[in-house]
């Protein structure tokens, strides 16, 4: 009896080791519940199979060396380059898009640190204010940013007047605007939205109520973008909106569906771990999984998780 402890241990350390080298066969049910995935429920991978570099196009890295923003309200236990590594593996994908938090503020230093241990398969959106100079703006393009975000939604620190001056000055990069925006300020500031000089990415389904039609203001909007194929959406964050909620969050689907229908090379899609916004940590690969059957077809899964990330992140 006394080995039992080292042989506890030798079978921990394995399970580690397995899931670090992206094995290919389901470890066993109580060594997946013993290693389970950082900040996600369940056990299993994803039941789909996922096309060369399929990218996940928006999470966030939290690491307990850097500081938090001053004031900062949506704080998260630390959610490493490491740890999401291990849900990469189950998930199967290869690239991905890191987004500043609002945890931070304006200081992207985390982001870049994480751009630079994942290397090319990265990219990022960052957080500025209208004081980022144009040797700063500069030296996130050269680390792979892509992109500003304005979440006007929650522990904001930038400001819908900042968005076109920013907007302007982030053209000559080819980067885009990235936009979580109550249903309120979006429409109070459409005019501005439509005539920005640079692309739009709308977070979490644009926020648009689950039950709007083409009639909605919301829907409206942003789909007539989308068709100009000036915007785009995210397919992410279902459980923020569900009702019904998990497994299959199915009072979400027809607007996927709908968006899907309407502007299939203007979406997006997006893990959102380590879901700061959820004490419950959804399954992250019930989500893919749920995600990938809106789609319907395994062209149109390569044209959202492929194809549509290489233009918009430049891969």
């Amino acid at each position: 009896m006394q080995d039992l402890p080292s042989r506890r241990d030798f079978l921990r350390r394995s399970g580690q080791l397995a899931l670090s080298l992206g094995a290919a066969m389901h470890l066993p049910h109580a060594l997946a519940q013993a290693d389970a995935y950082p900040h996600s429920s369940g056990s299993q991978r994803a039941a789909s199979r996922l096309p060369d570099d399929a990218c996940d196009c928006h999470m966030h890295i939290y690491d307990p060396r850097f500081a938090w923003a001053p004031g900062a309200k949506l704080v998260h236990a630390p959610a490493t380059v490491a740890m999401y590594r291990q849900l990469q593996q189950r998930l199967g994908t290869t690239r991905n898009v890191v987004v500043t938090p609002s945890a931070y503020g304006v200081d992207n230093s985390c982001t870049l640190d994480a751009l630079a241990q994942l290397g090319r398969s990265a990219r990022g959106v960052a957080v500025v204010n209208d004081q980022v100079s144009d040797a700063e703006l500069q030296r996130l393009h050269q680390a792979g940013v892509r992109g500003l975000r304005f979440n006007l939604a929650v522990g904001s620190v930038t400001t819908v007047e900042m968005m076109e001056p920013l907007a302007r000055r982030m053209a000559p990069l080819g980067w885009h605007l990235q936009a979580n925006m109550p249903n309120e300020v979006l429409l109070a500031h459409r005019a501005m939205l439509a005539r920005l000089p640079v692309p739009l990415v709308f977070d979490h389904f644009a926020r648009i109520p689950l039950q709007a039609d083409a009639t909605h203001p919301v829907f409206d909007f942003v789909t007539g973008l989308m068709r100009e194929r000036r915007a785009s959406v995210k397919l992410s964050g279902a459980y923020l909106y569900s009702k019904r909620g998990a497994p299959d969050y199915d009072d979400v689907a027809p607007l996927a569906r709908a968006l899907v229908q309407l502007a299939p090379t203007q979406l997006v899609w997006g893990s959102d771990w380590p879901h700061p916004t959820e004490q419950h940590k959804p399954d992250d690969a019930r989500l893919l999984d749920v995600m990938i059957s809106w789609l319907g077809s395994e062209e149109m899964v390569r044209t959202v998780l492929v194809a549509n990330p290489a233009r918009l992140y430049q891969f």
